[in-house]
């Protein structure tokens, strides 16, 4: 995924795109604060694919709580900012999950698991998190997950 980005900036550099450029250097950027926080817990190697995966959702996060705090406040210009840096971010991640497919997954991981109420909760979001790394959104996994053990 590094050399993806790497190779996304040189393509933006030579097209002159400063949108893109200036988002993949935040990218480059955070994925080069989790390296440094990996190496000082003795990993030489740097940040996985997965911290990788969660460095680029957490963005994607960060631009959609501003899309929806610039447009609360009238700032059409800079939730469009937002929404261009969103996209560049997203083109990044695996496709994400529809919210059909993640009812269906959840269900799967329910009955593989054989949860039987709130308390299996926690282990059902373990395995979501392991088999499906930056492809949903775990907030309404969770609250679906939560729905099907309650019932």
């Amino acid at each position: 995924m590094r050399d993806n980005i790497t190779a996304a900036l040189k393509d933006a550099m030579k097209a002159r795109d400063a949108r893109r450029i200036s988002t993949l250097r935040l990218m480059m950027a955070a994925i080069k604060d989790r390296d440094i926080a990996a190496r000082s817990e003795d990993r030489c190697e740097g940040a996985s694919q997965d911290e990788i995966l969660q460095v680029l959702t957490k963005m994607v996060r960060q631009r959609e709580e501003s899309i929806k705090t610039y447009e609360d406040a009238g700032r059409a210009d800079l939730a469009e900012q937002e929404r261009e840096e969103k996209a560049i971010i997203e083109g990044f991640l695996p496709r994400q999950l529809t919210s059909d497919e993640i009812k269906a997954a959840c269900g799967t991981v329910v009955q593989e698991i054989g949860a039987c109420g709130l308390k299996d909760m926690g282990r059902c979001m373990g395995t979501l998190k392991e088999r499906y790394a930056g492809q949903m959104d775990f907030g309404r996994a969770s609250a679906i997950v939560k729905t099907m053990l309650a019932s």
